[in-house]
């Protein structure tokens, strides 16, 4: 049984940081390329960031490029988002996703999700 478990979100303030974990297990993770994901109530489901399966390649949504980083740790079948500079506007759920293959932006194509974890920036 495929389970993703993301974790790390929580309240801050503009311009903090905040470090999201999500552990896998149940899948061949150094196979996998991880995304983040976030959605905001009523909102389309958003791509945030990717990583290939061995943190070669990532990718990242114009509005985080630059303050967003994620890796990944294949020997604790981790991936990670380090947020800096938070902005109110990145307010959301935050899910990380795996799929087979090369990084892709749709959230149709990746087959295992997690719960969620919810992040607010306060102004």
């Amino acid at each position: 049984q495929v389970q993703l478990v993301e974790s790390g979100g929580g309240l801050v303030q503009t311009g903090d940081s905040l470090k999201l974990s999500c552990a896998a297990s149940g899948l061949t993770f150094s196979s996998e390329a991880m995304a983040w994901f976030r959605q905001v109530s009523g909102k389309e489901r958003e791509f945030v960031a990717a990583i290939d399966w061995n943190g070669d390649s990532t990718d990242y949504a114009n509005s985080v490029k630059g303050r967003f980083t994620i890796s990944r740790d294949n020997a604790k079948n981790t991936v990670y988002l380090q947020m800096n500079s938070m902005k109110p506007e990145d307010t959301a759920v935050y899910y990380c996703a795996g799929k087979r293959g090369a990084i892709r932006w749709s959230p149709r194509v990746y087959e295992s999700w997690g719960q969620g974890t919810q992040v607010t920036v306060s102004s």
